[in-house]
């Protein structure tokens, strides 16, 4: 059984499926992908994501706010609904999450790469985000899915403070081995996504082959960094099984004994029975 532990189906590409994300689904169980964690990432979609989960029965749901919503360029401009009212973000999410099929808190965390970002304010608005939604798990004793890029020591030091016994997820990981050591050592697990089958990815090759067992989550993140050979594709959650066997062969496993290892670890983290 495969899982994909990062999707975002309400954005995925459907045209080849006649607009259909059943039949989207349909494609990915045929190929034995039999649980799905959707991803809510901002207030326009969180009652979606939810709803798709309420849908399908190998699909779940988390809750939260992408930290590229706290912009401020005209790359990203900020979310006006945003700014100083993240405590009612937090309550909405609060109540989201007494949905039975609501497992998670995220998608949060710090993304200090993107053009606009190195911007004081907007990093300080990150982290206020990422605060609030580590507590918020915490209280709710729900894991926390995390998104990081060039923000390595203040990720660690908020999951660090936030010392949650549900712990999460460092997502489609790209960062270095002694992040994701460092994670590990905070209870969390790292997720490698299709960028690992990238040619110039070494550095998550690196993480891949490290990776103690028991802390691996795989993913897609589509519909986006479709993994080869459907790279210059839109991604979609049947794909997850090609990053599988690529990860398998990397670190010289079965593609079975991988497979259980990932199911075990996803329903550990998420709490899923």
């Amino acid at each position: 059984m495969f899982i994909d532990s990062h999707c975002h189906l309400d954005r995925l590409k459907l045209e080849s499926y006649g607009g259909d994300l059943a039949a989207a689904l349909t494609a990915a169980y045929d190929r034995g992908v039999q649980r799905l964690l959707c991803i809510g990432i901002g207030l326009d979609n969180l009652d979606r994501v939810v709803s798709i989960a309420e849908q399908h029965a190998p699909v779940f749901a988390s809750v939260g706010i992408h930290p590229s919503e706290f912009g401020g360029s005209e790359y990203h401009p900020a979310d006006p609904q945003l700014a100083g009212n993240i405590q009612a973000v937090m309550c909405r999410l609060s109540e989201l999450a007494e949905h039975p099929k609501v497992i998670a808190i995220g998608e949060t965390g710090l993304d200090f790469y993107h053009e606009g970002h190195d911007d004081q304010a907007v990093q300080n608005a990150q982290i206020h985000s990422f605060h609030a939604h580590l507590t918020l798990a915490k209280e709710l004793g729900l894991p926390v899915v995390v998104h990081t890029r060039n923000a390595r020591s203040q990720t660690i030091d908020a999951i660090r403070a936030a010392d949650s016994p549900a712990a999460g997820v460092l997502h489609c990981f790209t960062e270095d081995w002694a992040m994701a050591s460092q994670a590990i050592d905070l209870g969390y697990y790292v997720s490698i996504s299709g960028i690992v089958t990238f040619r110039n990815a070494e550095n998550v090759r690196e993480v891949a082959r490290q990776l103690p067992l028991d802390r691996l989550l795989v993913e897609t993140d589509s519909p986006w960094l479709a993994p080869m050979p459907h790279r210059g594709r839109p991604n979609e959650p049947q794909y997850v099984v090609d990053v599988y066997h690529y990860l398998a062969e990397l670190r010289g496993e079965p593609i079975e004994i991988l497979a259980e290892a990932v199911r075990g670890n996803f329903d550990r983290l998420f709490q899923v029975r």
